[in-house]
C-alpha cells in the first residue's frame, strides 16, 4: 500500500534522510522505530505532503506520488496522527474533527447536527465519551490524542500513520486504541505505528523497520526478533541500564505540602520531598497528578492548604514566587507550556536566567550563547545551531531544551511531569541518568510519570494518586506493580 525506496531529503547542509526504505502492506501494522533525530518525522512529513523528497521513489497504492500539500496527501488516502496534538483551542471538538470538510445540508449550509452525530458515532466506536460541542481549550493531552485519532478514522484512510499516539494515554485507553488499530488492519488498511514503547510495538505490530541517523538500518518480522536486537540496531551501541538509579544520601525537607485542596480536582494532599530524593507521583491519566504539580508551582490556584520551600511558605498562584523559592517545573506538554517554539534554542534555554545575563540592562547574543552552551552540551542537544528555532527540532531534543532551561536556574526542587514522554530508548537512559546524578548532588526531585517501570525504577518513594487523593505512600522496597496499581485504581481498602 505504501512503498518508499531510497528516499533522501536535506535541509540546506543538514542531511535529514539518506536512502531510506519503508514498505507498509494492506492488512498489516508496521512499526517504525529509531532514536529522536533518526529521521522518522521527516519521513512521515514526506508521506503527509509537508515536505517534498529530494530523491528516491514514493508509491501509494500502486501509483507514484509527489505530494505538494497535506490536502493532496489526505485526498489520496493518507491520515497522520502526529506526536503532538494540533487542535484549534477556541473551536469545538466537532469543528476540529471536520475542519476543512464540514458536512453540508440544505442550501449548502453547515449541518452542525449531522456533524455532532457523526462525532458521537466516532467516539462511541473508540469507546470514549467526549462532549462533541465543548471547546478544545482545556482538554487533557489524552483527550486531544483521542480527538486526533477520531479525526484520522473519519478520513477513511488507506494508510494511517500513528506518531506516538499512546504517549499520554492510560492503559485502558491504549488497549482501546489497539482494538481500533487491529480493526483498521482487518479492514485491509495499512497502519504505520511509531512508538518508543517496545511492549506496544511487540504487542501490536507485525513488522518493524529501524532507522538511525537519517538512514534505513533494517526491517524485521516481529515474530522473529527480540527487543535487545531492535535496541542495538536503533542506537548502534549497547544501551546501559535504562534505570541507572544510584544510592544517595537523603537530607532535609525541601518541599512540604500540607492539606492542599482544590474542589473537584484534588483533596487534602500532603507530602514532602527531601534533598537527594526522587519522589514518584504515580496514578492513571486524569487522577490529578499534573494538577497537583501545577498548584504546587503556582500555575493553578488552590482553595486550602500550604506549600513550603525550605521552611518558608510559598504564595499561591505565583510561579514567579515559586521560582524565587528555588522551584523548577518541567510540564507534560512541552510544546504548549515549556517552549517558545518560534524562539531559538539559546533563547529558550536562557528564558529563566535571562535577567541575570544582562549588563546595563542589555543582553547580548554572545552572553546568552556563553551561558547556555554548557547546558546544551551536557544534555547533548542535537541542533544545527543555537540560533535555530526550537520548532525545527525533534520531540526528544525539545524535551532536552526544556530540561536545560530549568537546570540552568540551578533549582533546589525539580518538578518534572512525564520526563520521557515521546523520547527514544537511548535518550530515556540519558534523562534517567541525569535525574539520578542531580539527586546525587542534593537536588530534590518530584517526578510524575504514567510509565510504571519508570516510577519503580527511579523513585526512592512512590506516592499514588487516585481521583484526586493520595491513596498510598510506598518506599522503594514496598513499591510493586500490583500495590501501585491497586492504589491507583481502587479504594483505600485495596491500597492498604
Amino acid at each position: 500500500m505504501l512503498q518508499l525506496n531510497d528516499v533522501s531529503k536535506s535541509f540546506g547542509p543538514v542531511v535529514a534522510l539518506r536512502s531510506v526504505n519503508l514498505e507498509a502492506h494492506a492488512g498489516s501494522i508496521h512499526a517504525l522505530v529509531g532514536e529522536n533525530g533518526a529521521g522518522k518525522s521527516t519521513l512521515v512529513k514526506i508521506v503527509a505532503g509537508v515536505h517534498r523528497r529530494d530523491g528516491g521513489d514514493f508509491v501509494l497504492d500502486g501509483q507514484p506520488q509527489d505530494f505538494g500539500s497535506t490536502a493532496e496527501s489526505k485526498t489520496a488516502g493518507v491520515a497522520v496522527i502526529y506526536q503532538e496534538p494540533t487542535l484549534f483551542p477556541d473551536l469545538s471538538v466537532t469543528e476540529n474533527i471536520f475542519m476543512g470538510r464540514q458536512i453540508l445540508g440544505r442550501g449548502r449550509r453547515i449541518d452542525k447536527a449531522a456533524m455532532y452525530a457523526e462525532a458521537e458515532r466516532l467516539f462511541a466506536g473508540l469507546g470514549v465519551h467526549i462532549d462533541p460541542r465543548r471547546p478544545a481549550l482545556g482538554l487533557s493531552i489524552a483527550d486531544q490524542q483521542i480527538i486526533e485519532i477520531a479525526k484520522a478514522i473519519s478520513l477513511d484512510a488507506k494508510v494511517l500513520i500513528m506518531d506516538e499516539p499512546t504517549a499520554a494515554l492510560s492503559g485502558v485507553e491504549v488497549e482501546r486504541l489497539f482494538t481500533v488499530a487491529r480493526q483498521l488492519r482487518d479492514e485491509g488498511r495499512a497502519v504505520v505505528f511509531i512508538s518508543h514503547r517496545f511492549d506496544e510495538v511487540f504487542a501490536l505490530c507485525d513488522t518493524v523497520t529501524v532507522m538511525r541517523d537519517g538512514s534505513y538500518i533494517a526491517t524485521r518480522p516481529i515474530a522473529e526478533t527480540r527487543i535487545g536486537e531492535i535496541v542495538n540496531l536503533m542506537v548502534g551501541r549497547e544501551v546501559a541500564d535504562l534505570f541507572p538509579k544510584q544510592e544517595t544520601e537523603v537530607g532535609d525537607v525541601v518541599l512540604d505540602v500540607a492539606g492542599l485542596t482544590s474542589p473537584g480536582v484534588f483533596h487534602d494532599v500532603s507530602f514532602s520531598v527531601r534533598r537527594g530524593e526522587i519522589v514518584g507521583l504515580a496514578g492513571l491519566v486524569g487522577a490529578g497528578r499534573s494538577e497537583i504539580a501545577r498548584a504546587v508551582f503556582g500555575v493553578d490556584r488552590y482553595a486550602a492548604g500550604t506549600v513550603t520551600m525550605k521552611g518558608r511558605p510559598v504564595p499561591t498562584a505565583s510561579p514567579h514566587a515559586a521560582i524565587r523559592s528555588g522551584m523548577a517545573f518541567i510540564p507534560e506538554d512541552r510544546r504548549q507550556q515549556g517552549l517558545v517554539t518560534d524562539g531559538s534554542v539559546a533563547e529558550n534555554i536562557a528564558a529563566v536566567i535571562r535577567q541575570h545575563l544582562t549588563k546595563g540592562g542589555l543582553l547580548t547574543r554572545a552572553a546568552e550563547n556563553k551561558a547556555v552552551t554548557p547546558w546544551a552540551s551536557r544534555l547533548e542537544v542535537k541542533t544545527s545551531s543555537l540560533d535555530a528555532p526550537a520548532r525545527t527540532m525533534s520531540g526528544g531534543n525539545q524535551q532536552k531544551v526544556v530540561i536545560a532551561k530549568w537546570l540552568a536556574s540551578e533549582p533546589d526542587l525539580l518538578i518534572i511531569d512525564e520526563p520521557t514522554r515521546g523520547i527514544d530508548v537511548g535518550t530515556k537512559s540519558e534523562v534517567h541518568r541525569l535525574l539520578s546524578e542531580l539527586a546525587g548532588q542534593g537536588m530534590a526531585i518530584l517526578m510524575i510519570s504514567s510509565e510504571l517501570p519508570e516510577v519503580l525504577g527511579m523513585a526512592d518513594r512512590v506516592l499514588v494518586v487516585c481521583e484526586g487523593r493520595l491513596t498510598a505512600e510506598l518506599s522503594r522496597d514496598e513499591a510493586t506493580p500490583e500495590r501501585v496499581m491497586h492504589a491507583a485504581t481502587a479504594s483505600q481498602e485495596m491500597a492498604s
